[in-house]
C-alpha cells in the first residue's frame, strides 16, 4: 500500500513554479490578488496559506480583506478594479461570500483571463470541450498530479466519482475523461452506492461526511483520492474515507490531512504563472 503524500507532490510543483519565477528578467514578477469577505476561520488559514506559498515561489501577492457587510457592488467593483489593473494575473474571491452576495455573480465578474481558481463559465466549458483555453480548477488538477507522480495511467481504467460539485466532482470526471479512462459520478441520490463504488480502479471522494467510505465501498487494489476535509467525533480533522480501514486493501490512497490539500495551493501557484506567462506573450 502506497501512501500519496501530497506535501512532497506538492512541493515539487511549487519547486518548479519557483525555478521558473526566479528565471524571469522581465520588469515585474507574476502577482496573485486574493480577496478575503469576512471573518470566516477557515477561510483566514486557506488565504494565508496561499499568501506563504506566493513568497515561497516568488510570486507577489496581496490580500485585500473586506468586512462582512460588504455590498455586493462593492465587491464587484473591487474586481473590475482588479481586472484592469496590468499587474495583477490572477484574481481569486475566497468561497464562501457573505449571504448578502451571490458567488455565482463574484465568479463571473472575474476576468476569464485571470480566473486562477477555473471556476468561470467560459473555463468550465473549456474543460468540457476539452480544449486547454481556460484554466482547470486547482483541486482537480492537483487530483491529476498526483496521479501522474506515482505514475498511474488512467486510459482504459475504471474512475468512480462520489460528488457532483462544480468545484471538484464535475471538473476532476472531465479530466479524467480527458485520459481515456470510463468515468462513473456518483452522488446522494445513487442507489445501491457500493456497488458502484467497487467496480472503480480510481475512487474519488468528494462528499463531506466524515469517515464514510470504508473497505466496504472499496474493491481490492484500487487507488483511492480523498478531498473531504471533515471532523471525526472527537473533533480531529479527517476525510470522507475511513483511512485505517481502507489501506488495508487499497493499492495507493491519500491521507487527510497531507493529501489533496496541499496540492490545491500548488496547482495555485502553477496556474497563477501559465495565467502571467499567457498575458506576456501577448503583450
Amino acid at each position: 500500500m502506497n501512501i500519496i503524500n501530497g506535501k512532497e507532490i506538492s512541493q515539487k510543483v511549487k519547486d518548479r513554479v519557483k525555478e521558473e519565477v526566479t528565471a524571469i528578467t522581465d520588469a515585474r514578477k507574476p502577482q496573485l490578488a486574493v480577496i478575503l469577505v469576512g471573518d470566516n476561520q477557515a477561510s483566514k488559514v486557506y488565504v494565508r496559506n496561499k499568501a506563504r506559498a506566493c513568497e515561497y515561489t516568488g510570486i507577489l501577492s496581496q490580500v485585500i480583506t473586506m468586512p462582512e457587510e460588504t455590498a455586493e457592488d462593492v465587491l464587484l467593483a473591487r474586481i473590475d478594479e482588479l481586472n484592469n489593473d496590468d499587474t495583477v494575473d490572477g484574481i481569486l474571491v475566497q468561497l464562501p461570500l457573505p449571504a448578502q452576495i451571490d458567488e455565482d455573480k463574484v465568479i463571473e465578474a472575474i476576468s476569464p483571463d485571470k480566473d486562477v481558481d477555473g471556476f468561470h463559465p467560459r473555463s468550465v466549458a473549456a474543460l468540457s470541450l476539452g480544449k486547454k483555453t481556460g484554466f482547470v480548477p486547482c483541486t482537480p488538477a492537483g487530483i491529476m498530479e498526483m496521479l501522474d507522480d506515482i505514475g498511474y495511467d488512467l486510459e482504459g481504467k475504471e474512475v468512480v466519482v462520489v460528488g457532483r460539485s462544480n468545484i471538484v466532482g464535475k471538473p476532476v470526471a472531465m479530466l479524467a475523461l480527458g485520459k481515456n479512462a470510463t468515468v462513473t459520478i456518483a452522488h446522494s441520490r445513487t442507489k445501491n452506492l457500493s456497488e458502484v463504488t467497487k467496480m472503480a480502479d480510481v475512487l474519488i471522494c468528494a462528499i463531506g461526511q466524515a469517515k464514510f467510505f470504508t473497505k466496504e465501498y472499496v474493491k481490492d487494489g484500487a487507488v483511492v483520492i480523498d478531498v473531504g476535509m471533515d471532523r471525526d467525533g472527537n473533533g480531529k480533522l479527517c476525510g470522507d474515507v475511513d483511512f485505517d480501514d481502507v489501506k488495508e486493501i487499497a493499492s495507493a490512497i491519500t491521507p487527510v490531512p497531507g493529501g489533496v490539500g496541499p496540492m490545491t495551493i500548488g496547482m495555485l501557484m502553477k496556474n497563477t504563472l501559465i495565467s502571467y506567462q499567457h498575458r506576456m506573450e501577448q503583450k
